[in-house]
């Protein structure tokens, strides 16, 4: 399965990154590597990975994961991960990306006091 990104915009000014597929070794890690660098380039630093369509999570996609919150802190932002499921939930968990990460259910959770 392709993994799909979408770039979503919730006022006034956070940036939800909708994946939707698998994000394992490949071009799919790959893919979000540089649409996350093209959020930073644009500025943003308020970030959501929306990870409710996501439904496969390997090592290099965790490793993606971490490599990303370093990226948005580095450049003085905040990366929030929502709406993980099943076996992505358990892999952040069992990973330990839930502690570097803030993970919350859903989008409006995780926006919400950003």
């Amino acid at each position: 399965m392709i993994l799909t990104i979408d770039q979503k915009q919730i006022a006034p000014d956070i940036t939800v990154l909708e994946m939707v597929g698998r994000i394992i070794m490949g071009n799919n890690s790959r893919d979000v590597e540089l649409k996350l660098a093209q959020v930073l380039n644009d500025r943003k630093k308020k970030i959501i990975l929306d990870l409710a369509g996501i439904t496969m999570l390997d090592s290099t996609g965790v490793g993606i994961l971490v490599l990303s919150q370093a990226k948005v802190k580095k450049e003085g932002g905040e990366l929030r991960i929502a709406g993980a499921q099943g076996v992505v939930d358990e892999i952040l968990k069992m990973t330990s990306v839930d502690k570097l990460v803030k993970v919350f259910p859903n989008v409006e959770a995780a926006a919400a006091n950003f």
